[in-house]
């Protein structure tokens, strides 16, 4: 009978140890991290988002994480923006040594794909050491400068207080 009983003990043991093994399976699945940010096309040429600004679909960007100290490419993740110009980057494992930033890589827009200076990458931290406790990380927006201004962006940056062809230098 005591054996009967030390038995049903082993038995329970190893069903909760697979349970518990088929649980963790379940759980690394998921990301540790989900980048998100949008692309947009600079239909003013302003420099930053208006109200006139497109949100461009099939837009590509690659999550790059780099080595500190030697810069070497550790991780490498493209994505692809929706219909909102929105994209999202699931990400395994937290990467505390690099230095992680979304950068561009393709515009589909023939009229809106010059890179803008200091809007082609965006840095996102990717560990939990920083005190941020959720596993979304939201990069800022990326641009492309479009070919041709709209026809409205004269009376649109004057309410800025801008025009075009200003830069910080004359201020």
């Amino acid at each position: 009978m005591a054996s009967l009983r030390v038995l049903s003990v082993i038995a329970a043991a190893a069903i909760l140890f697979a349970l518990a093994l088929a649980d963790t399976t379940v759980a690394t699945k998921t990301a540790d991290y989900v980048v998100q940010g949008r692309v947009y096309c600079d239909t003013c040429r302003a420099g930053f988002e208006t109200n006139v600004t497109e949100y461009i679909k099939g837009a590509k960007v690659r999550l790059e994480c780099r080595r500190y100290g030697n810069n070497v490419l550790e991780r490498s993740i493209d994505g692809v923006t929706d219909e909102t110009g929105t994209y999202k980057i699931d990400l395994k494992d937290s990467h505390v040594e690099d230095i992680c930033e979304v950068v561009l890589t393709q515009s589909p827009l023939a009229n809106c794909h010059e890179i803008q200076n200091l809007r082609d990458r965006a840095p996102v931290l990717l560990t939990r050491n920083v005190g941020i406790s959720d596993n979304l990380r939201l990069a800022n927006p990326l641009g492309y400068l479009k070919d041709v201004p709209l026809p409205v962006c004269p009376d649109l940056l004057k309410m800025f207080n801008l025009t075009a062809g200003d830069d910080d230098d004359d201020h």
